[in-house]
């Protein structure tokens, strides 16, 4: 599953100012509510149910808020380079920069996976990572994300 499946252009945010957890989840939800149709409110709620489970902290600087809706009709993803990393309560303690939010229809289990498996492996690898670090354009964020030999690959 190419991250183009669920990643569009208008999805790319390249420099969101977030001061808390919170705050940046509240962006990403408003962003996705624009493409999905669904209320903000909804999508919200579910991303702030889905971090009293953990967090979605993966380390490394990168957190993968994701979630399922029974409203959905496909997977939508949303990534955000913030402005000044901040505090995601990831597992090893650093503060986050790089957020890809991944929203799921409810029936999407083994779709739901891989897309999540996708985006953790594209950001996980140090190149992409530092590259998406570093740019500030939106085209080519999208650019970097979907076409990465790590985001193609099946």
């Amino acid at each position: 599953m190419p991250l183009t499946d669920v990643l569009t252009p208008e999805a790319v945010l390249p420099a969101l100012k977030a001061s808390s957890k919170k705050q940046a989840l509240q962006d990403l939800a408003e962003q996705a509510a624009k493409l999905s149709g669904l209320p903000e409110r909804e999508i919200l709620d579910a991303l702030l149910q889905r971090e009293r489970l953990g967090s979605t902290g993966i380390g490394n600087g990168i957190a993968i808020p994701h979630g399922k809706m029974a409203k959905l009709d496909r997977l939508y993803g949303v990534f955000a380079r913030l402005e000044k990393p901040i505090d995601f309560e990831s597992f090893d303690g650093e503060p986050v920069d790089l957020v890809f939010l991944l929203l799921a229809p409810e029936g999407a289990g083994a779709d739901h996976l891989k897309a999540l498996s996708r985006v953790a492996r594209a950001l996980r690898d140090p190149a992409i990572a530092q590259k998406l670090r570093k740019t500030k354009d939106a085209d080519a964020l999208f650019a970097l994300l979907t076409q990465s030999p790590t985001a193609s690959a099946a």
